[in-house]
């Protein structure tokens, strides 16, 4: 859950989505069988709004910032051993934090020229759990030596896109024949993709939008690069709690540096869109930024 002050009124603090970040950390929990997943969701987010009304001196002014909040479950047994939780600590951790990347909204590259998997089916890719980050680590070392800021993660012999580092990943595509705009996105079905917030939030929005079709569906590095041979790889952005949304101007795969127009049209619409909910600056749907 991230909270976001707003600009025209610093007494004005808002959580955004915390009803669907609830979810997703019941849902982890129950991945990891513990057995205290069924806690009232609405009960965590009165205590965490709570929290912030004590620390509200820590959140940072400004566009980008925020005070990054992040509920936490571990399991406390008195003995060590590979057994089912019994016992279990849940809070809060809350920290200031400013732009994701020390670029700021400057466009990003990624590389999906490396040998590691994020994620496979019926492992714990959906979930939002510590093991799926520290296994990443070495990967976006060698991306960073290498000149790009993060790993585009691939699955599978045909190499299905999956996510970005720890974002989800969005496409827009030029349809060859008809001119028609769509984005798309990996789905969520096979289970190795973590159903983020941010992506929730992406997918809504541009449902309602005219002039364009939002796509839940597979999507393959051959698809992507004969989209750009043919001129129809028109944007390409991450998106995540922490970074909101990232421009992606280069994908390296196969040794060679696929470039993507960057930062575009919809990317800057996705951004000021969802920015513009979150500082309350425009009223979104009912329950996406709730005034503490």
């Amino acid at each position: 859950t991230t909270q976001i002050p707003n600009e025209d009124n610093v007494d004005e603090i808002r959580l955004f989505r915390p009803d669907c970040n609830m979810e997703r950390m019941k849902n982890s929990m129950e991945r990891l069988h513990f057995p205290c997943y069924d806690f009232d969701p609405n009960e965590l987010i009165e205590c965490i709004k709570e929290l912030v009304r004590v620390d509200r001196d820590w959140v940072p002014d400004g566009e980008g910032y925020s005070l990054y909040l992040r509920p936490t479950c571990i399991a406390t047994n008195p003995f060590l051993g590979l057994a089912s939780p019994q016992k279990a600590l849940l809070y809060c951790i809350a920290s200031p934090v400013g732009p994701y990347f020390k670029s700021g909204f400057t466009p990003i590259r990624l590389t999906a020229d490396t040998s590691f998997i994020r994620a496979w089916p019926g492992g714990t890719g959906s979930s939002k759990v510590g093991g799926n980050y520290g296994p990443t680590m070495k990967a976006a070392a060698e991306a960073e030596a290498a000149g790009y800021n993060q790993v585009l993660w691939l699955f599978g012999p045909e190499k299905h896109i999956t996510e970005v580092g720890a974002m989800n990943v969005f496409f827009v595509l030029k349809d060859g024949v008809d001119g028609s705009i769509e984005i798309v996105t990996p789905p969520l079905s096979r289970g190795d993709i973590l159903p983020g917030v941010t992506r929730r939030s992406i997918v809504d929005l541009a449902n309602s939008w005219d002039g364009v079709k939002m796509s839940e569906r597979e999507v393959t590095m051959a698809e992507i690069c004969n989209a750009a041979d043919a001129g129809n790889l028109l944007e390409a952005f991450g998106a995540g709690t922490a970074a909101v949304v990232s421009p992606i101007s280069c994908i390296q795969y196969d040794g060679v540096d696929i470039d993507i127009h960057a930062t575009g049209a919809i990317t800057r619409r996705v951004w000021n869109d969802l920015t513009n909910i979150q500082y309350g600056k425009v009223n979104g749907p009912d329950g996406w930024s709730v005034i503490i």
